[in-house]
């Protein structure tokens, strides 16, 4: 198995990238996000990525990742039945790491069915699946979910009754999703340094924005 390729970019396409190395030149599947950074660097720019390596009888394909946050994540979502390598791409694609976690811990069904492929019923086998067996410090960035810690009545984790989960629910109620809504949320509340609700709230629409 092919852990990673070290070499230089020589062609991106979409979706996919040339790494050569040795001299020899390894076509990678990528996410649409992967492309754009790849694309920053410029064709002859040295590069590490990690590998997926996806065998069937009728092909073998290699999936390329930056870092190793990304390449674990997508080793979980390919588990869930529905989606493969091509799902789990999608998913990186319209979501970084550490949002597309979030969403599945939160239960934000909605946000992940935005996903190109991914409908309602294999977002929701996603969060069914995987929000027992991932969390945020995974990523390294010590995100805090302990306002997630209670479920509410259709199964998806809820904030705590706190300043933050209030502005979270005022900002859906306007039609933005939960998973934006939390983000926009915290960002506010440690820039706002209070637990004004409505303070935090007008903070985190700027975010919204």
């Amino acid at each position: 198995m092919i852990s990673f390729l070290q070499g230089t970019i020589e062609e991106i396409e979409d979706g996919s990238a040339v790494i050569g190395v040795g001299g020899i030149g390894f076509q990678v599947q990528i996410s649409s996000e992967t492309v754009q950074r790849l694309s920053s660097m410029g064709r002859g720019a040295e590069v590490r990525i990690y590998t997926f390596t996806y065998l069937r009888e009728d092909m073998i394909a290699l999936f390329g990742f930056l870092n190793r946050d990304e390449l674990e994540l997508f080793k979980r979502l390919i588990t869930v039945s529905g989606i493969g390598p091509k799902g789990g791409l999608s998913l990186l694609s319209a979501f970084s790491a550490d949002d597309l976690r979030f969403a599945i811990l939160s239960g934000d069904v909605k946000t992940i069915s935005r996903a190109p492929g991914i409908g309602k019923k294999t977002a929701e086998r996603l969060v069914i699946d995987l929000r027992d067996k991932i969390n945020l410090s995974d990523s390294g960035t010590h995100q805090d979910l302990s306002s997630y810690s209670s479920l509410g009545a259709g199964g998806a984790e809820e904030p705590a009754a706190s300043s933050e989960s209030e502005a979270i629910e005022a900002l859906t109620a306007l039609g933005y999703a939960r998973v934006d809504a939390a983000r926009a949320v915290r960002k506010a509340a440690a820039e706002a340094g209070t637990e004004d609700t409505e303070a935090i709230l007008k903070a985190a629409l700027k975010y919204m924005l």
